[in-house]
């Protein structure tokens, strides 16, 4: 199998965690595969259930039209969109039956700190599909081309410099991918049937015409990624970091166009529509896994962010019990 199921630490996890497995005899922490190969060896329905990965999806479609869920956005991408589906994020496949293209899964581990950093491979905001053209999008192909075949070519090698060609290669891959300009429309697949923008989503500092994230910000997200379970509170983040609130607050509206506050919240919101959506917790369980003192705090905070109850949130998405 092209991954690995196991069980989430929090036994009351419903969302099914995947961990990165390499197939038997080829490299631990990156794999290359066609959408056939794909179809071949995993179970459609599997792919069809929302999972959140441990590692990243970088995809390319060559043929046919692929719709793709990630984290309640729907996308449909056509002929030479690429999707970068980051570990963490909760998705599923539509119906792979009629698409080709070409995968690569691999662990943020497996690159070097200095090739992380310049692909910001971190930036779990960052828009999910992209559409190359011209030099951009010949450049970023011959890179997949290239990373494909040397994955192929296991013999005639020692199995530590074919690690380590593969490893040159996949940063070439990021770098050029992660410098990919966004389809028009904020994210959405260009011909596709259009991911709308949900509630809850900022500018993403990615695409050509946009500023690089600042320091500040990248530290302050991260915090965020790491605390938001635990505090809700920018002064905790600001104290943590050694800035000022006011300067957390300046940063992120740059990067992502709402304040330091907003942001937390929406990250907050993000991860209590996940588990409503696709686990089976209670509310009261939610509430005390996102670090509120009950479930009413946590039903009042919901309600106020996204106009609805969680259980009202629960049953739309997915139909009355």
């Amino acid at each position: 199998m092209v991954k690995k199921r196991h069980t989430a630490q929090d036994a009351g996890e419903s969302i099914p965690a995947v961990a990165f497995a390499a197939p038997a005899g080829r490299p631990a922490g990156v794999e290359v595969l066609t959408l056939a190969e794909l179809r071949e060896r995993a179970d459609a329905c599997a792919l069809a259930v929302p999972h959140r990965p441990d590692f990243h999806h970088l995809l390319v479609v060559d043929e046919g039209r692929l719709r793709h869920t990630v984290d309640f956005r729907k996308y449909e991408l056509s002929v030479n969109d690429w999707m970068w589906v980051r570990p963490g994020q909760v998705h599923h496949f539509g119906n792979l039956s009629g698409v080709e293209g070409r995968l690569v899964l691999f662990e943020s581990g497996f690159l070097d700190p200095a090739t992380a950093a310049a692909a910001r491979l971190e930036d779990w905001f960052g828009p999910a599909v992209h559409h190359p053209e011209g030099e951009q999008a010949r450049a970023v192909d011959c890179a997949l081309r290239h990373l494909h075949q040397e994955f192929g070519a296991l013999r005639g090698l020692p199995l530590e410099v074919h690690i380590e060609v593969l490893r040159h290669l996949l940063a070439v891959l990021v770098l050029r991918a992660s410098r990919m300009s966004a389809p028009a429309g904020g994210g959405e697949a260009r011909g596709g049937a259009g991911a709308v923008r949900g509630e809850g989503e900022g500018r993403a500092p990615d695409g050509d015409g946009v500023c690089e994230a600042s320091e500040t910000f990248l530290r302050f997200r991260d915090a965020v990624e790491r605390g938001f379970t635990r505090s809700r509170r920018v002064e905790d983040y600001a104290r943590q970091l050694g800035y000022s609130p006011r300067t957390l607050s300046r940063a992120t509206a740059a990067a992502t166009g709402v304040g330091a506050k907003e942001f937390i919240d929406r990250r907050v919101v993000l991860e209590a529509k996940r588990l409503l959506a696709h686990g089976d917790q209670t509310a009261a369980r939610i509430a005390v896994r996102l670090g509120f003192a009950d479930a009413a705090n946590f039903a009042k905070f919901f309600q106020h962010r996204t106009g609805s109850t969680p259980i009202s949130f629960r049953t739309e998405v997915r139909g009355p019990a």
